[in-house]
């Protein structure tokens, strides 16, 4: 069945339950766990370069650029600290857990992860982006649907309002 599962997480709610989820999954079919974060320059989350407005002043945009990037630095550093904790979690309960950081797009680099890795099932949180929202900041979940090669699960947020 699943012998491989690529799990999407951040720090999220939702992730963490889709990472429980995983774990579940995982051990019922004695599967292997990819765990991948996805640093996004394009998610609120993430630092955006301040340049000051004047040209003239060189010094000020090299320092503004190094700051940026010791930014990034940090970010990258806690993504994988993290993803070091939830590996070391999912190891603990028995489940072969390796993990990987990838920056980008979310949607596109899960998918091709799943494809070089060979994942048979990606599993993903679903924050509940609809209509315009989901339009202007994307939805991941719904990239990952429509594009993965393997199987989805998208974990539902349970503070989302069901339709009948």
């Amino acid at each position: 069945m699943f012998q491989k599962i690529l799990v999407a997480i951040d720090q999220s709610e939702i992730s963490q339950q889709a990472f429980d989820e995983a774990i579940t999954l995982a051990k019922a079919t004695n599967a292997n766990l990819m765990l991948i974060h996805v640093l996004s320059p394009f998610s609120q989350e993430y630092p955006s370069p301040v340049f000051p407005a004047d040209p003239s002043y060189p010094g000020l945009q090299s320092e503004a650029i190094r700051v940026h990037l010791q930014q990034w630095e940090i970010l990258e550093k806690q993504g994988i600290e993290f993803l070091k904790a939830r590996a070391d979690q999912a190891i603990a309960a028995g489940v072969s857990t390796e993990f990987t950081q990838s920056l980008g797009e979310p949607g596109q680099a899960i998918c091709e992860l799943a494809r070089i890795w060979g994942a048979h099932l990606v599993i993903i949180g679903r924050r509940g982006y609809s209509g315009l929202q989901e339009l202007l900041l994307s939805s991941v979940s719904n990239h990952v649907a429509h594009h993965a090669p393997c199987s989805v699960l998208i974990v539902q947020n349970p503070e989302l309002p069901r339709t009948a």
